[in-house]
């Protein structure tokens, strides 16, 4: 089945014209979505809690950020960009009971609506709008006149005028420029969900220690283990990026390629793919979202010490110290 692939043309700004867009959470997406908007001509408000750094970071920006319950009482199309772990809860105690009939309630993943945590009200439709990719990367690419790639998805019974509505957004936030694809929210919400577990986080985060791990066991420096199997996974990620695994083949040695098509697959192997199948039906049942939703109402305290462990391991105070001594990386360290 092909995708539906909308692009400039298939959109129109009007359909946003005398309406007011509120952006609730001003982080990572927020930020980036709300200034794009703004920028392409739409009326943006910021529902952001005061005190937090966020709220400091919209009044930079020079919007004038207010609570959430009132962002969403002025507003016609709710977009809800706060972390997954909070809506629920913020949801139900100020966006719901200010929701009129006839606003079109949005997010840029569909985790919440899709696993129950959020339940719109009869009359209010439900739109997705997710661009693929971080929000720095949506400004930035914005800002140079391109777009990140985007997903648009409806609600059970949401109207071809919330479609339209959806186009402007994406429109706005620069994303018809590099095409939106139709989807669905389960898909959008179950595939994206896959992609973070198994290769783009968890999959990759596991394959990079394990490798360094390898190396510095078998006696290596633990500098050429960081160099080996984190810092040039960049270079490969690049070549993926621009032309796919063959394009990455063509750029690697001979012997790089050979390497690739007879180990890969014994690093990845038929138990691997077991694994990877039994990922995605804990995530099509729901029991990594009851599993996350658990664990922040007990305070996440698992999820914190695992954090505070990984943020040790070797291979993270190697390349700590290697990356200052790169001054043409632009170096982030938490």
């Amino acid at each position: 089945m092909t995708a539906k692939i909308y692009y400039d043309n298939d959109a129109d700004l009007s359909h946003l014209k005398g309406k007011t867009v509120a952006i609730l959470g001003y982080g990572s997406q927020g930020h980036a979505q709300a200034q794009n908007l703004r920028d392409s001509g739409c009326q943006v408000i910021i529902g952001q809690r005061e005190g937090s750094p966020n709220y400091d970071l919209a009044v930079s920006h020079k919007f004038q950020p207010m609570p959430v319950a009132d962002a969403v009482k002025a507003s016609d199309v709710v977009n809800i960009l706060l972390p997954d772990e909070v809506q629920g809860d913020i949801f139900r105690e100020h966006i719901r009971p200010n929701l009129k009939p006839g606003n079109v309630l949005m997010c840029s993943h569909g985790f919440n609506i899709h696993f129950g945590q959020v339940e719109p009200p009869k009359g209010v439709d439900v739109l997705l709008v997710a661009p693929k990719g971080p929000g720095h990367l949506v400004r930035s690419e914005y800002v140079k006149g391109g777009g990140v790639p985007c997903l648009i998805a409806l609600g059970e019974g949401a109207s071809d005028k919330t479609r339209q509505i959806g186009l402007a957004y994406a429109k706005g936030i620069g994303g018809t420029r590099g095409g939106v694809i139709e989807t669905t929210i389960a898909e959008e919400t179950e595939t994206d969900l896959f992609g973070e577990q198994v290769v783009l986080c968890g999959g990759v985060s596991e394959l990079v220690k394990a490798a360094f791990e390898t190396l510095v066991d078998a006696g290596y420096q633990p500098e050429m283990a960081y160099f080996e199997c984190m810092h040039e996974l960049k270079l490969i990620v690049d070549l993926f990026y621009q032309g796919g695994l063959s394009y990455m083949r063509y750029s690697v040695s001979n012997t790089a390629e050979y390497g690739d098509y007879t180990r890969g697959p014994r690093i990845i192997t038929d138990e691997t793919r077991k694994v990877m199948k039994q990922i995605l039906t804990e995530i099509q049942n729901g029991q990594f979202a009851r599993e996350w939703i658990l664990e922040n109402r007990a305070g996440a305290p698992a999820f914190k010490a695992t954090r505070r462990r990984d943020r040790n391991l070797e291979i993270e105070h190697v390349g700590r110290r290697l990356r200052k001594l790169m001054s043409w990386i632009d170096s982030k360290e938490v």
